[in-house]
């Protein structure tokens, strides 16, 4: 069963069974929002792209996006960029898949991020949303969706993190940012590490 979070809710990464999940799914979805004009609606392609920032506490170590789809540790890869977005309702855009098994000890959190890489606003755009899947049974565990747009171009979605049990847990951050790359969200995600 999915839980649909809110802004700053957590929610622990732990199967029905009590099991850690060890491979999952960030989706990441979003269509462009139809635009009224003298003649009609019409809606612009927006390029969204995911990241996903691998953090030891408060440093930045690692990074997979659109121009390095896996991390230098193999624990994280990226699927694909998709240049348009709005693949159906519901459905992911771009994809981050997590082997929580192999990410380093070292690696605290891994913060998923996504920016308007064309530089258009939040406001361009409608439903975005962000979920977690076990790929292991194609479950959705977990469901963030944006909802408010904004004249930002970035957005620090979600993070999963090493709960003090030893197992994983998730957070939704959902903060706007100013921001056409992940580069330029690093300060921007600070204050939720």
């Amino acid at each position: 069963m999915s839980v649909s979070l809110t802004k700053g809710q957590q929610v622990s990464l732990r199967k029905s069974s009590g099991e850690t999940l060890s491979l999952v799914r960030m989706g990441l979805g979003w269509r462009a929002a139809p635009k009224r004009g003298l003649f009609g609606s019409r809606t612009r392609q927006i390029d969204l792209d995911a990241s996903a920032l691998l953090y030891a506490e408060h440093t930045p170590k690692d990074v997979v996006f659109f121009q390095q789809l896996v991390s230098k540790d193999g624990s994280v890869r990226h699927t694909g960029d998709n240049l348009v977005g709005g693949v159906g309702s519901g459905g992911d855009d771009e994809s981050i898949v997590v082997d929580l098994t192999r990410i380093p000890a070292q690696i605290t959190q891994v913060v998923f991020t996504v920016s308007s890489y064309t530089g258009q606003t939040f406001a361009e755009v409608q439903n975005a949303h962000c979920r977690l899947v076990d790929e292991a049974n194609g479950q959705e565990l977990a469901r963030y969706e944006l909802t408010g747009g904004g004249g930002h171009t970035g957005q620090i979605m979600a993070k999963v993190f090493r709960e003090a049990s030893g197992g994983w847990g998730m957070q939704a951050i959902g903060a706007p940012a100013k921001a056409r790359t992940f580069q330029d969200m690093l300060p921007a995600i600070e204050p939720y590490l």
